[in-house]
Parts: structure tokens; sequence; C-alpha cells
């Protein structure tokens, strides 16, 4: 019998289908998309969805806003569940603490621009119509 860590380490796992099995976008066609469109980066690089993984390859991927800096530590071809998922990368302590400063700075950039508390009434529309035709 085969060693199942073995067969783990030298199987040929394509990039869109790692990125869907680690749980960065909901389907392998948004992760062949990403991927195609330039958003992930291999090594520093550009990659086509093809190319095959490798561990201690680092992966710049688009999450939300912001973007993770992940080292991949296991290759899985089989969507897994999200705690499993988390453990074939790494992010890096960099990509973390960007993350937490653009967070930051966006809570902070909210201040700045109020939002009404609700729509507003036929008045209030009326006057803003009027301000915006004059």
């Amino acid at each position: 019998m085969s060693n199942p860590k073995q067969t783990q380490q030298t199987q040929n796992v394509r990039l869109d289908k790692w990125l869907w099995a680690a749980r960065f976008f909901k389907t392998r066609a948004q992760a062949r998309d990403m991927v195609q469109s330039g958003k992930v980066h291999y090594n520093g690089q550009r990659a086509k969805p093809g190319r095959n993984v490798e561990p201690g390859a680092m992966l710049l991927v688009p999450v939300g806003y912001d973007t993770k800096e992940i080292e991949i530590l296991a290759l899985s071809d089989k969507r897994l569940g999200a705690p499993l998922a988390q453990e074939l990368y790494k992010e890096t302590e960099q990509s973390i603490v960007n993350r937490e400063a653009n967070q930051q700075a966006r809570k902070l950039n909210s201040f700045h621009s109020p939002k009404p508390d609700g729509r507003p009434d036929k008045k209030q529309r009326r006057e803003i119509i009027k301000l915006k035709h004059s």
C-alpha cells in the first residue's frame, strides 16, 4: 500500500482547481476567470489556469477589497471543508498586516462619507430634483 502523504505530494493539481479546492472561489469557473484575467499571480508572475502548483509556491490572490499573499503548504484537487481547506496554505505576516491596515483605513474613511438614516420623503426628493436641475 502506498502512503497517502506521498501520493499527495506527487500529484499534479491545476492552479484553478487548487484555488477552488482551497475555497478562495465558489466555482472553478470563477477561479479560472480570475487567473486568466491576471488577477492571480504565481511566484510573482501571471499564470495560466492549467499551471501545476507546487508546495512552497507563493500566490497573490484577490479576496474582496484586499489581496492575500499566501504560501502553498499542501495540494488537493478535491474541495474540502473550510477548516481543512485553510490547512492547504499559510498567509504571510506582511499580508495580514497590510489587510488589517486597509480594513482600518476603510473604517476611518466611512466616517467622512455619512450615509442617510433612511430614504428621502416626497418633499426632500422634490428639493433634490430641483437642486440637480438648477
